[in-house]
């Protein structure tokens, strides 16, 4: 009669001993609907281990936290803050070959490691707009009825990324472009989420989103009618990425995550599993709902040392322009 109750025991102290992982992520991340379970999945099949995400804030979390951190890996930065968190001294190299990425530029940093990218884009339902915007300036010039819905670059990344490649865009000119923006925005959302919800409730004519958006609607809801428009001057790039703590206690179980995440079992999931474009997976190999896609010829990049010296001219030229 004992036997049940041991071999029970047994699981239990087995299972205790296991080695943990955690990894702190952005709250999409680890929700039902993002990667993280999945990614959790996969490594903890190949690794004996526990992965324990811990979703929230990433750099505020951080840098408070410092060297008492509980993260072994961090994962959802982006390279409009990686300039601070590099400035901290909180992450060691990454360690990982970068020769498989398929990056539309070329990626040589040696902490921040590549694992998804996108491009930001204005989202429109073709059976609405029937005629879009066919350039940045066209969107500017078009008429105010035209109602649009962003997001705030004080609390969100997308949102960031608009101010950039506006600044990206027009330099000098920025506030003039804004104030041609204005008078169509009919709402600005603190995150992406509403935004895309106003959207995709009719609320809105065009949403700040990302190239990689109507993949989604394609893949899960066999809906053809979003599309990204595309504009000459280019579209800013927005790459996620993953980073190795210098300071954990599990340095090796540390390594082997960033060592999985280029590999063919993370980036085959990466598309339909985050909606973007995995970083290290050839297009052939793309899902088909992502051949479709309309993606720009342009891509227009800060570094973070450029993105860390414009990005307060380029809110504060948004900001200006929206409380007139």
């Amino acid at each position: 009669m004992k036997a049940p109750f041991l071999a029970a025991g047994f699981f239990l102290a087995t299972a205790a001993s296991a080695e943990t992982l955690t990894v702190y992520a952005p709250d999409y991340f680890t929700s039902e609907w993002g990667p993280g379970p999945k990614i959790e999945e996969l490594f903890e099949a190949q690794c004996d281990c526990d992965l324990q995400f811990k979703p929230g804030d990433l750099l505020p979390r951080l840098m408070l936290e410092g060297e008492r951190t509980e993260a072994d890996v961090v994962i959802g930065l982006n390279t409009d803050v990686t300039k601070k968190a590099r400035e901290s001294g909180l992450f060691a190299p990454h360690g990982v070959d970068l020769s498989p990425l398929t990056l539309p530029l070329e990626w040589t940093d040696n902490v921040f490691l590549p694992f998804n990218y996108g491009h930001t884009a204005f989202i429109y339902n073709t059976e609405k707009v029937t005629t879009p915007p066919a350039s940045f300036q066209a969107l500017l010039d078009a008429p105010d009825d035209l109602r649009l819905v962003i997001q705030d670059p004080r609390s969100s990344i997308s949102g960031l990324a608009l101010v950039l490649w506006v600044q990206s865009v027009y330099g000098d000119q920025a506030q003039d472009a804004w104030a041609k923006l204005a008078p169509k925005i009919v709402t600005v959302t603190k995150g992406w989420s509403e935004s895309y919800g106003l959207f995709t409730d009719g609320e809105a004519d065009m949403v700040l989103s990302y190239t990689t958006s109507p993949a989604y609607h394609i893949i899960a809801e066999g809906d053809e009618t979003k599309k990204a428009a595309i504009f000459p001057e280019g579209h800013y790039f927005m790459v996620e990425l993953a980073a190795k703590v210098a300071g954990s206690d599990q340095p090796e179980l540390a390594q082997d995550f960033m060592d999985f995440i280029l590999s063919q079992d993370f980036q085959s999931m990466i598309a339909t599993g985050n909606w973007s474009i995995p970083a290290a997976l050839d297009q052939a190999q793309w899902p088909e709902g992502f051949q479709k896609l309309d993606l720009p010829e342009n891509v227009l990049f800060y570094s973070e040392d450029e993105a860390a010296e414009v990005r307060d001219a380029a809110i504060e030229a948004w900001r200006a322009a929206l409380s007139q």
